[in-house]
């Protein structure tokens, strides 16, 4: 079941990246030489956005509910993909890029943002010199 679930090209990120290419900025996608594989690599601007689920990266929003089977499995996974964003962030850091994470709930669900919302906060996060930032939903 879990490998038919993409974690690449999801509606979340293709929003994401029409918004972003209609802003006018180009980027490339899931860069492998980087740590984590970064979803949106904006390299004249030395930017990475990361879109993540709610869900699989344990984000304390509406569109997050701890599953009710297999408790222990789904704590210490969800657990490992928290600590393994954490490091990949550091690393991108330390590398002098700047991170920003979009989450789910800002693009889907009952407590999104509009598509004018997140184009001004992602064109003001790429032009701006913050290191790192994220973006969730209202």
């Amino acid at each position: 079941m879990m490998s038919g679930i993409s974690n690449s090209n999801t509606k979340p990120e293709i929003e994401i990246r029409s918004l972003l290419h209609r802003a006018g900025f180009r980027y490339r996608l899931h860069d492998k030489k980087l740590p984590g594989t970064p979803d949106i690599v904006l390299p004249r601007h030395k930017a990475v956005i990361e879109v993540r689920g709610c869900f699989w990266h344990r984000h304390e929003c509406h569109l997050f509910k701890w599953p009710s089977t297999r408790e222990q499995f789904w704590r210490e996974k969800l657990q490992n993909n928290s600590e393994r964003d954490e490091r990949n962030k550091k690393l991108l850091l330390d590398m002098d890029y700047r991170v920003f994470t979009v989450w789910e709930c800002a693009v889907r669900g009952r407590m999104r943002r509009t598509r004018e919302d997140l184009t001004v906060q992602l064109d003001s996060w790429i032009r701006g010199n913050e290191r790192a930032g994220e973006l969730k939903g209202e």
